[in-house]
C-alpha cells in the first residue's frame, strides 16, 4: 500500500471515530477519554493514552545514535509517524505494545551532505559547513590555511609576487566536486577528517586476495598493479621476512584519487645573465702570453613565471616575462702574438737603465777582469743586450746570482752580481727585457752590474760593441 492510499486510510478513520464521538456526545460527554492510535507509515501499531510516551522514545532513539556517533548530526525517524486521537467510554491501549512495535518498525537516518566527484558519492558529512571545509582542507595540503585565504584577495587586487616568494593565485579541483543533501543511515556519515582522507587517499571497492600454493609477495603485488611496500602497507600484520599462510586473506584494494589539487602561482625569480669573453690578439704580448684587459662581470634579470601544480608535482612552468635588472659586461682578454727569435742581430743594447763604467776589462788588482762592470743606475732593471735563449740562471761562486744569454749566431753574454733572476733556463728572450735586477752577490764591492761579451768562445771586450 503506498503512502497516499494509507492517508486516505487513516482520514476514514478519523471520520468514523467523529460520527461514534458525535452519538456518544448525546449521551454522557463527562465520561469520554482519549487515546492515540499511533502509525509508522500507514501501518497501525497501536494505540497509547500520551503521545510524548512515543516521542520520548523517538528522541531517546535519536540521542543514543547522536552519541554513538559523537557527531552533531541532524537525525530524524526514516518513517513518518502520525497519531489519530479516538475518545471513547471505555478505550483500551497498550503503552508497551506500542513502544516494542515502534522499536521493530523505525529506523533512524541522518540528513546528511554527499561530497560527490564525477556523479561518484564519495562521502556524507553531517553539514554543508563541513562538507566545505573538508575540501578546503584538502587544498590546505598543498598550499596552507593563510595562502588559500589569500586566493581570493590577490584575485581581486592582482597582488604580485615578490623575489623567490611565489605567489598562489589559484586554487581548484581537476574534477568537479558537488554537494547535495541526502537521507542516510548515521553509520555512513564521516568525520571531518575522515573525509580529507578519503579526498586525499581516494576511494575503491575492498578487494581481497586468498592465498594459494606458490604466492609470494612479489607475485601477488604484481598481480593487483601494486608495489611490494603498498602491499604490506595494506596488510600490517605480515612479516615480510615470514612465508604466507595458504588461505590467508590479504586487502589488495588499490585506492585510486578521484581529484587532484590545482594550484596556479606566480614567481619572481632572480637570475645572473652569463657575460661574452672576446679574445683580442695583439704583438704587445709574447705568444702564449695572456693578460685581462676588462673583467667581466654577469649582469641580472628577473624572471616572471607562471607555475602549475598537479597534486604537489609541476605539471607546467612556462616565463611570462624578463626583466633585465642590469646589463653583463663583457670580458676582453689580450692574447699575445708577438713570437720573441732566439737568434740574435749581432747588435748589442746597453744592459743597464743608464749608469756609468766603474771598471773596464783587463788587468785589475793582480787578476784580469773580463768584463765591465756598471753601476749608478736610475732603476736596477738589468736587460737582455740581445735577443736569444736563456742557459744558465742560478747561482755561481763569486759571480753571485748569474745570467748567461746564448745568442745563437756565435755571441754569449753574462750578467753577474743580480739581486734577483726573472727569466730561467730554456726561455726565449727579446734584445732589451727585463732578465733581473742589480745587485751585490757573490764577491763584489757594492751594487752593480759585471758584463761580459764572448764570440765563439772568445772573450771579447764589451767596449767594443757599444
Amino acid at each position: 500500500m503506498d503512502k497516499t492510499t494509507g492517508l486516505w486510510k487513516k482520514v476514514a478513520i478519523m471520520t468514523l471515530l467523529g460520527i461514534g464521538l458525535g452519538l456518544g456526545t448525546a449521551y454522557a460527554e463527562g465520561n469520554l477519554e482519549t487515546i492515540y492510535h499511533v502509525y509508522v507509515g500507514d501501518k497501525h501499531i497501536g494505540a497509547v493514552n500520551d503521545k510524548d510516551i512515543v516521542q520520548s522514545y523517538v528522541d531517546q532513539r535519536l540521542n543514543q545514535v547522536q552519541e554513538e556517533k559523537n557527531e552533531e548530526l541532524r537525525l530524524t525517524t526514516k518513517e513518518e509517524i502520525a497519531y489519530v486521537p479516538e475518545k471513547k467510554f471505555t478505550p483500551t491501549h497498550d503503552n508497551e505494545k506500542v513502544l516494542k512495535a515502534l522499536e521493530e518498525n523505525i529506523s533512524v537516518a541522518a540528513n546528511a551532505i554527499g561530497l560527490t566527484i564525477d556523479d561518484q558519492t564519495i562521502a556524507y558529512l553531517p553539514s554543508e559547513e563541513k562538507a566545505q571545509k573538508a575540501v578546503q582542507k584538502f587544498k590546505e595540503q598543498y598550499v596552507g590555511k593563510e595562502a588559500l585565504r589569500k586566493v581570493k584577495e590577490r584575485k581581486e587586487i592582482a597582488e604580485e609576487p615578490t623575489i623567490d616568494d611565489p605567489t598562489v593565485i589559484d586554487v581548484t579541483l581537476t574534477n568537479k566536486v558537488s554537494k547535495k543533501e541526502k537521507e542516510v543511515k548515521p553509520s555512513k556519515v564521516v568525520t571531518l577528517d575522515e573525509a580529507v582522507n578519503i579526498l586525499q587517499k581516494g576511494t575503491s571497492e575492498k578487494e581481497t586476495h586468498t592465498v594459494v600454493e606458490g604466492d609470494i609477495l612479489s607475485k601477488i603485488s604484481s598481480m593487483y598493479g601494486l608495489s611490494q611496500d603498498e602491499l604490506l602497507e595494506m596488510n600490517s600484520e605480515i612479516d615480510k621476512d615470514e612465508p604466507l599462510q595458504i588461505g590467508q586473506e590479504l586487502n589488495v584494494t588499490k585506492l585510486e584519487r578521484l581529484t587532484e589539487v590545482v594550484v596556479a602561482q606566480k614567481r619572481i625569480k632572480e637570475e645572473s645573465i652569463p657575460y661574452d669573453t672576446e679574445i683580442v690578439e695583439t704583438d704587445e704580448l709574447q705568444k702564449g702570453e695572456k693578460k685581462v684587459k676588462q673583467e667581466g662581470h654577469k649582469g641580472e634579470k628577473k624572471v616572471h613565471s607562471f607555475i602549475k601544480k598537479e597534486g604537489g608535482e609541476i605539471v607546467e612552468e612556462k616565463v611570462l616575462n624578463e626583466e633585465t635588472t642590469s646589463e653583463p659586461v663583457k670580458e676582453i682578454i689580450l692574447k699575445g702574438t708577438k713570437v720573441t727569435p732566439s737568434r740574435g742581430s749581432g747588435e748589442f743594447t746597453w744592459p743597464a737603465v743608464g749608469g756609468t763604467i766603474t771598471s773596464k776589462q783587463g788587468s785589475r788588482w793582480g787578476d784580469f777582469h773580463k768584463g765591465i762592470d756598471i753601476s749608478g743606475v736610475s732603476d736596477r732593471m738589468i736587460k737582455a743586450a740581445d735577443n736569444g735563449v736563456v742557459i744558465s740562471a742560478g747561482h755561481d761562486g763569486s759571480y753571485g746570482n748569474k745570467v748567461v744569454i746564448n745568442h745563437n749566431n756565435g755571441y754569449k753574454t753574462i750578467y753577474a752580481h743580480l739581486s734577483s733572476i726573472s727569466v730561467s733556463v730554456g726561455e726565449k728572450v727579446e734584445r732589451g727585457s727585463a732578465i733581473g735586477n742589480m745587485g751585490t752577490t757573490g764577491r763584489s764591492t757594492g751594487v752593480h752590474l759585471h758584463f761580459e761579451i764572448y764570440k765563439n768562445g772568445s772573450l771579447q771586450n764589451p767596449l767594443s760593441y757599444f
